[in-house]
């Protein structure tokens, strides 16, 4: 397939004659005259200095660096010069505090320089990772083709990930494989649309569909919230039967995260993939509710799967991408439970469930929890310890799905509908005991309405998401502790 250059890729992005070159002469590196013919050989062909082009430019008016790399330059592959390139330029976004475009295409190390190449991608991957912890937004495009040290450096430490359709990406070259195991490596593994099936990477992006896919990134991850939304207002509540809300919560066509995504946000960015296993259970993005930004995890219900160790190994990417970018998180749950299997038990659910629900109870940025359908089991429980707490009104939370209560309790399944009003799990019964604070009313059932359901309570995670913008980091954590510790106290 034919290659993006990197010139190409800075006029597809940018706002046209917005660029602003930061690059310097390549610093003198000891080489051979051979590498230096090559080198001059490169030069001439590409009408470069070096693998790899910096500087900043605009993106529908907003400022950003921009780092890529030119095949054409030597496979460009990162020597001393090149990698010293992009350091300066990934310091100097830090400094001036600007998003961070990164877009690779490279067969990795420099072969001409040995192992001093090698090691520069330690110090590219210690400037990458000290811009994020300055909060600064870094996206990936992984163009045609990348492997080796880049890939696994770099290109590998997005914020999101994205990738060129059909581009070679992998690891180990397939040149390289064939001729030390004396067989091709297998057809198909090595592709942007492989891995992004398999979660590595978040999507496959056209070129041409690069410039609209990074406007609506930078608008969650860097633009300014929107104005105040207004205060939903609802009602008085009906008295509704737990059974009966159990049985609302697992109806087909309920609307799940997907709609509520699709319907009730904007500027939508789905990220790892489509999932595979368990973790397609298990929906990552970024997306606005009323103007305001977050990055939102959702329960996903899958015919015959439910949650195990990869989707909340999801969840945990989620937690930590909202910690960097230092936005607030929304979580979406709505699961029938966890998955018992030899998988989940090998894969580390137990581990995996206790890890969530540290981290998330702990979490620094805001936090809303949507209690949409089921919520049964530990899974639900990793995603419920928010700041605010919003439930349907025919959501639920229970230890055990209301069959898996009866059988401990009565050693069969038919009292479930009245272990189901005895343990309080209905959204009113939660509203009353102090874990949730807004319950948002069906009319009767989410399914039957699901458009006017659904802006009622994207416009209640608007709000709600509004109102803890502006509350202290510290004085939030510590109001989220203490509240799930008073829960269950008189």
């Amino acid at each position: 397939m034919s290659r993006i250059r990197a010139l190409e890729l800075r006029d597809a992005v940018l706002d046209e004659g917005s660029f602003i070159s930061w690059d310097g002469p390549p610093p003198a590196v000891p080489m051979s005259e051979t590498y230096r013919r090559e080198l001059a050989d490169a030069t001439a062909a590409t009408g470069l200095d070096e693998s790899v082009i910096t500087g900043e430019g605009r993106v529908f008016g907003r400022r950003v660096a921009v780092v890529a790399c030119e095949f054409d330059f030597l496979a460009g592959s990162i020597g001393v010069a090149a990698a010293e390139r992009i350091v300066a330029a990934v310091h100097r976004a830090t400094a001036e505090g600007l998003p961070l475009l990164a877009s690779p295409s490279s067969g990795g190390t420099r072969m001409q320089e040995g192992t001093v190449a090698f090691l520069q991608m330690i110090k590219i991957a210690a400037a990458v990772e000290l811009h994020k912890r300055a909060h600064l937004p870094y996206l990936v495009y992984l163009r045609h083709p990348t492997t080796g040290g880049v890939f696994a450096s770099w290109g590998s430490l997005g914020h999101v990930t994205v990738a060129e359709p059909g581009a070679l990406i992998g690891f180990l070259g397939p040149r390289v494989y064939e001729q030390l195991y004396g067989k091709p490596f297998p057809a198909g593994v090595q592709t942007a649309e492989n891995l992004q099936r398999h979660g590595v990477i978040d999507a496959v992006v056209p070129l041409k569909w690069l410039r609209p896919t990074l406007d609506r990134a930078l608008k969650v991850v860097w633009d300014e919230p929107g104005a105040a939304p207004a205060q939903p207002v609802f009602g008085p509540l009906p008295e509704v039967g737990a059974w009966a809300s159990v049985e609302a919560s697992r109806r087909t066509d309920r609307p799940g995260v997907g709609y509520l995504l699709w319907h009730g946000s904007t500027e939508r960015v789905l990220l790892s993939g489509t999932g595979q296993g368990d973790a397609a259970t298990m929906l990552l993005a970024l997306a606005r509710f009323g103007g305001q930004p977050a990055v939102v995890l959702g329960q996903q219900r899958v015919a015959g799967r439910l949650i195990g160790p990869a989707a909340l190994r999801e969840a945990r990417r989620g937690m930590a991408l909202a910690a960097s970018l230092q936005l607030p998180l929304v979580l979406v749950i709505d699961t029938a439970g966890p998955a018992l299997s030899t998988e989940a038990e090998e894969g580390g659910l137990a581990g995996e469930i206790a890890r969530c629900l540290a981290e998330l109870v702990t979490l620094e940025t805001p936090t809303v929890s949507v209690l949409l359908g089921q919520g049964s089991g530990g899974p639900a429980l990793a995603m419920v310890p928010a700041d605010r707490v919003v439930a349907a009104l025919h959501g639920w939370l229970a230890p055990l799905p209301p069959e898996g209560a009866s059988a401990i309790v009565y050693r069969d399944v038919n009292h479930a509908p009245e272990l189901a009003a005895a343990q309080g799990i209905r959204s009113i019964d939660l509203l009353r005991d102090g874990f949730v604070d807004v319950v948002v009313p069906e009319e009767p059932d989410a399914a039957d309405e699901p458009r006017a359901f659904t802006r009622r309570l994207s416009d209640t995670i608007a709000a709600e998401l509004h109102r803890l913008r502006d509350a202290p980091a510290a004085n939030r954590l510590s109001a989220r502790l203490q509240r799930y510790r008073r829960i269950g106290l008189p």
